[in-house]
């Protein structure tokens, strides 16, 4: 098999429509021979400023689902919006005086503008989680609570969730908390994965060690760069020819079974989308 003979999806990337490449970070990928994306919303204080309201997080998604579509111009497959709320906004608002559960309200909020999108079809998918890095225990049990929240609105949409934590592997805990509030944990993907990843679906960075340890699980999996299109770190936190130039290698190494995996089926598993329908080439 061919990179040509099979859909390529990064299932975790940034596009910023106002400060960052935008489009052209998309061609990148489309030259390598990537199909698909999933175009997650910046956090909200890089693209507008942070969100405090509804009308806020409006904004910040509308950039997303337009940048989503102009990046399907340029793709022999489409790109879809993922849509919420990042984690670390919890801080930012703490910071400016509002107490953990205020920002857990605003948050929340958020993320049932988020579901409101996927309900209407502007949107594929919602985004949560908690935070990556130490916080206080109050922080800790507001952001529990948000993401929560997240699968609850999820559940009721009828979508998957995204979600950006802290590292590990072992997130049995919270794919459980997923399925307590409705939402099956084949719907629950773990951004920024490890190829050993338990609960959630793993979506796993591109990095080669770590998709070795994934082909080896044959568990279902995703593949993704986050690269976050700022300017001031290109190439961060992968370059958008990174997937692309992973498929290649995986195929020459004989692991067509996983690109499949990677590409088509765990795709239509957890978003119900169809990569080699909406692929033309």
């Amino acid at each position: 098999m061919d990179i040509d003979d099979t859909p390529v999806l990064d299932n975790h990337l940034h596009l910023d429509p106002v400060n960052g490449r935008n489009v052209a970070a998309a061609e990148e990928f489309a030259s390598q021979g990537g199909t698909h994306l999933l175009v997650l919303n910046k956090p909200s204080w890089h693209l507008v400023e942070k969100a405090t309201d509804e009308a806020i997080f409006r904004e910040v998604f509308d950039l997303t689902v337009e940048a989503a579509a102009t990046a399907t111009e340029v793709l022999d497959g489409r790109a879809w919006p993922v849509l919420g709320v990042h984690p670390a906004l919890i801080s930012k608002l703490v910071d400016d005086g509002y107490t953990p559960p205020e920002a857990r309200d605003i948050m929340q909020t958020g993320l049932d503008v988020a579901a409101e999108y996927v309900d209407n079809g502007d949107a594929l998918a919602m985004k949560s989680g908690r935070p990556h890095y130490d916080v206080d225990d109050a922080v800790w049990e507001a952001s529990n609570e948000v993401m929560c929240h997240g699968f609850e609105r999820a559940a009721d949409v009828g979508c998957a969730i995204q979600l950006h934590t802290e590292g590990g592997e072992d997130f049995e805990a919270v794919a459980r908390w997923a399925e307590d509030r409705g939402l099956d944990r084949t719907q629950v993907v773990k951004h920024y994965s490890g190829g050993r990843l338990r609960g959630p679906v793993k979506s796993v960075l591109a990095d080669k060690d770590e998709l070795e340890i994934a082909v080896e699980t044959d568990d279902p999996f995703l593949m993704e760069t986050d690269y976050i299109d700022d300017p001031d770190r290109p190439g961060a936190v992968l370059g958008p020819k990174t997937v692309p130039r992973r498929v290649r290698w995986l195929l020459e190494n004989g692991d067509e079974d996983a690109v499949r995996t990677a590409h088509v089926e765990t795709p239509k598993a957890v978003y119900g989308i169809d990569t080699e329908a909406t692929l033309e080439r």
